[in-house]
């Protein structure tokens, strides 16, 4: 067994060899989207690895064209669907702000101030800063989102 930290979350959890970090987030309720249903196409279980990235294995060629896309790649990130764990001392942290899923998501709170960033689930971006007003106009213009998290699902149901 080995034990992996992820940031946020009380208690160190402990894993088997070779598995995903994607699985070890689910398991302790961390909100992903997984909009490609963890096939390594979208940006929504990226992670940043605080520590022990060399105890992840190696990224696979889909992990770094899929991380090319992100506006907030950085050394230190990875997809959590793509890493495996195979050794100790790892701790990850996920990106601040929540994945837009889709712009009805936003049409509640057309008025208010974003609580938190608001992020683009394919490459990562910033689509509302926090303390933005949502306005009907930036959802209008956010329209494209649902039509690229529909492409990418269909997607990854014809990818093994």
């Amino acid at each position: 067994m080995k034990r992996v930290v992820i940031e946020g979350v009380a208690d160190p959890v402990d894993v088997t060899t070779n598995q995903r970090l994607l699985d070890v987030l689910v398991r302790t309720g961390v909100p992903l989207t997984m909009a490609c249903g963890g096939k390594g196409l979208c940006a929504t279980c990226h992670v940043h690895v605080v520590s022990g990235g060399p105890q992840l294995s190696p990224r696979t060629p889909r992990e770094t064209l899929s991380l090319r896309m992100l506006s907030d790649q950085r050394p230190n990130s990875r997809l959590a669907c793509q890493a495996k764990v195979q050794g100790e001392g790892i701790t990850v942290t996920l990106p601040k702000g929540k994945y837009l899923t889709a712009t009805r998501e936003l049409e509640d709170l057309v008025g208010r101030r974003a609580e938190e960033r608001i992020l683009h689930p394919v490459d990562g971006r910033v689509l509302i800063e926090t303390g933005k007003i949502i306005t009907r106009s930036r959802i209008r213009e956010l329209g494209q989102v649902d039509v690229d998290l529909a492409e990418m699902h269909t997607r990854s149901l014809t990818m093994i």
